[in-house]
């Protein structure tokens, strides 16, 4: 009978530790969700064809006369080959213009106001998408001749930006950039021009992504840090003078300039598929 009770008492001990694990973890307050503090939505109907997006310090974002659609394509910082809109999705996504000032807490910074935006996006717009997996047309960045060789503009680069951060870290001077390779360890791209100067390839393929409307990947073969300048007339032409008179397309720079090609496959990449979205009430 002692044994008896004893067991009891030890069951009633395990089933009162577990109901107050439970109430404890109950206690524990879930991380709160990024929102802003104020925000404000306005129709934009000027007509005007210039839009900005602004994070300025204070924890302050100002969009100007931008679509929902391009509000989604910087909140969650994709392309608009990325982005997918459902088949119930209404057409004024990317038609309607509005304005928005909002506010978060001072210390925030660009990335957080980003997911700040898709939870406004989310309150206010009643926006519902989603990330998935689709097997979508890509294109891949390989060598184009067979005897590896390079183009005349893209070459293994000499500096040695690890050092150079450890300068910049030290207080240190930083080292001029290099003649005709753009911003020292960086990348630079402007319409019909990129220029990179001590990084990996990795960086000029998130550029391309842009520039051909398709998902990019790098199946060079290619490691380390390199320098290259690439000119090619847009398809539709904003760029200087020499760019313009440089005439060639992205397609054919690429080999000519840097003895690499760009190979048409099918392949899984993720996307955002946009499912719905409503017009806001606006204050």
């Amino acid at each position: 009978m002692r044994q008896k009770g004893f067991a009891m008492r030890l069951l009633s001990l395990a089933i009162t530790l577990v109901l107050l694990s439970g109430y404890l973890a109950a206690q524990v307050p879930s991380p709160a969700r990024p929102t802003f503090e104020v925000a404000s939505i306005k129709r934009n109907v000027s007509g005007d064809a210039g839009a900005s997006v602004r994070m300025q310090p204070g924890g302050r974002l100002t969009i100007t006369n931008n679509s929902v659609f391009n509000m989604i394509r910087n909140a969650y910082n994709t392309q608009r080959f990325e982005m997918i809109p459902g088949p119930n999705v209404p057409s004024w996504i990317d038609t309607d213009r509005w304005d928005i000032v909002a506010k978060g807490p001072d210390e925030a910074t660009g990335p957080q106001l980003m997911v700040m935006l898709q939870n406004l996006l989310v309150d206010r717009f009643k926006l519902v998408a989603r990330r998935e997996t689709r097997e979508m047309p890509v294109y891949a960045l390989v060598i184009a001749r067979s005897d590896g060789q390079l183009g005349p503009q893209l070459h293994r680069s000499t500096i040695d930006c690890n050092a150079v951060a450890a300068a910049a870290r030290a207080g240190g001077p930083a080292p001029p950039p290099a003649s005709g390779t753009g911003p020292f360890c960086g990348t630079r791209t402007n319409a019909g021009t990129v220029q990179m100067s001590g990084v990996p390839l990795s960086n000029f393929v998130r550029n391309l992504g842009g520039a051909t409307g398709r998902f990019v990947t790098d199946k060079t073969g290619l490691t380390g840090p390199f320098d290259l300048q690439l000119t090619w007339t847009p398809d539709q032409p904003t760029g200087s003078a020499d760019v313009l008179a440089n005439g060639a397309s992205l397609v054919t720079a690429i080999r000519e300039q840097l003895g690499l090609k760009l190979e048409a496959q099918r392949a899984p990449v993720e996307v955002l598929v946009i499912e719905s979205a409503e017009r806001p009430v606006e204050d």
